[in-house]
């Protein structure tokens, strides 16, 4: 039998918290944390909401899984993020040594892929495209509202 708890599932629930931060009139990206099948952390964007520009949906999750683990490190956990990370969070991630980071949109202007260079871990697995058309499409609505 085929475990309801597949990328898709979790690509999902980092689109509903995305969800959250469009609702919040935040640039809608959301993230969730995965360890053993078990979301052990979400996140969305609140960099209006706290008035930080590293509060970034990535950086509230990596927050929230290191409390949950009590630990810095971040092995065995995937994250799941509606839009490919920025440098600062692939740096983030680096630091984290998560095992897997699986994205949905790519950021072609901001996006850590934009540079040429890998910033993630050298051990991290880096996937996308899950969810890309709905996830693409939530965030061309926030910023046509904002035109």
């Amino acid at each position: 039998m085929l475990s309801p708890f597949n990328d898709e599932y979790f690509m999902k629930q980092a689109f509903l918290e995305a969800q959250k931060a469009f609702e919040a009139d935040e640039v809608p990206v959301g993230a969730v944390i995965v360890c053993k099948n078990q979301i052990i952390a979400r996140g969305h964007n609140l960099t209006e909401q706290l008035t930080d520009v590293t509060a970034h949906a990535e950086i509230q999750a990596i927050t929230a899984a290191a409390q949950y683990l009590g630990a810095k490190y971040l092995k065995e956990c995937t994250l799941f993020v509606t839009l490919e990370p920025c440098c600062m969070c692939a740096g983030a991630l680096y630091w984290s040594q998560i095992d897997r980071v699986v994205f949905a949109a790519r950021d072609a202007k901001r996006g850590a892929g934009a540079t040429g260079t890998s910033l993630y871990h050298p051990a991290t697995i880096v996937e996308n495209g899950i969810m890309e058309a709905e996830c693409s499409h939530l965030l061309k609505e926030f910023f046509a509202k904002k035109r």
